[in-house]
């Protein structure tokens, strides 16, 4: 049980490692035109306020 425990970072390692050569060699490269367009990212939180606003009461 405990070699089973102990093998489970190494077979996902190997997963991963096997996927991401699959990727390289065996998909064919995308397209330039099939490529997605990036859009820039922006902010969508409003902007701070240049001066605190003070508490009531004060």
């Amino acid at each position: 049980m405990y070699a089973l425990v102990a093998l489970v970072p190494f077979v996902l390692l190997a997963t991963v490692l096997g996927l991401s050569w699959w990727e390289d060699r065996i998909l064919p490269p995308a397209a330039p035109e099939a490529a997605p367009v990036m859009t820039p990212v922006t902010s969508t939180a409003p902007r701070p306020a240049s001066t605190p606003t003070p508490p009531n009461g004060r």
